[in-house]
């Protein structure tokens, strides 16, 4: 429990600082930063499963607020979600796993999620599906934060931060404890190690919002419970509190639950090609 409040605390630098970005952006919008925004997306893909590779789930979650704020594209969104590692890499480290183990792991995800990000752009560029422009309104629509009564930037941030941080801490909060009080054992029970139903199963429990799920997944595969395969597949889809936060921001329903569907599709068939390589 004194693990999830550090994690927990360690995301308000990651959100204040995403929402003073997207105020910022918001204030200042104007031709000049239009051109910006549409060069920097061109190799979003490549930023965000760089970026999405830091062992630290605040990453995810600032992406997503990006995301609902127009400033980044899907492809990029789902990039960092593919190369979020979590406390996966962390855990391995503190378990004295062979480093050449976990350079294969991040590397296999940089590329994997680098190719995703690129073509998904690709497609919806192809399909003419452009993302909105910067506007922090929709999120202040969406939260009923009343922020846009408040002049400047950093009072809206604030707000912003207060209310997503909230929402965090209750739900995560509420799986931290479901999780400790089901335990290891029940995860057992899911035939981790059995092929591709164990990277079924394994990015399913990726998907949950919480730190925890990877840091259970790192024990469980180095104790054998679990397959490389499964161990990739609930690595691909675990985002960390990326996608908690995307639900929240997000007004759009349908396109966060194609989202959640394409991260764990890819997740899966990801994990079930590159489980050999490990």
């Amino acid at each position: 429990m004194i693990d999830f409040v550090k994690e927990t605390l360690l995301l308000l630098p990651f959100l204040f600082a995403t929402y003073l970005a997207l105020e910022a952006l918001e204030a200042h919008a104007g031709g000049a930063l239009e051109r910006f925004l549409e060069r920097a997306r061109s190799v979003g893909p490549l930023a965000g499963a760089l970026a999405g590779a830091v062992p630290q789930c605040g990453i995810s979650a600032a992406a997503a607020s990006f995301y609902a704020g127009g400033v980044i594209t899907v492809g990029t969104l789902i990039a960092v979600m593919l190369s979020t590692s979590d406390e996966l890499l962390p855990v391995l480290l503190s378990s004295r796993a062979p480093v050449s183990l976990m350079v294969k792991i991040v590397g296999i995800k940089i590329i994997f999620a680098i190719a995703v990000g690129f073509v998904i752009n690709a497609f919806l560029l192809f399909l003419r599906h452009f993302r909105r422009q910067v506007s922090v309104q929709e999120l202040c629509e969406h939260s009923h934060c009343s922020c846009s009564e408040h002049k400047g930037i950093v009072i809206p941030a604030l707000i912003h931060t207060a209310e997503i941080f909230l929402f965090i801490a209750v739900v995560s909060g509420f799986i931290e404890l479901s999780i400790h009080y089901f335990g290891e054992d029940a995860l057992l029970k899911l035939k981790l190690t059995t092929p591709f139903l164990g990277e079924l199963a394994a990015g399913a429990l990726g998907l949950i919002p919480n730190c925890c799920v990877s840091v259970v997944g790192a024990k469980l595969y180095l104790a054998g419970a679990m397959s490389p395969g499964a161990l990739m597949a609930s690595s691909f889809t675990g985002s960390g509190l990326g996608l908690l936060v995307l639900f929240r921001t997000n007004r759009n329903l349908k396109e966060n639950i194609s989202i959640l569907l394409t991260i764990y599709a890819l997740g899966v068939v990801f994990g079930f090609l590159t489980g050999y390589l490990l």
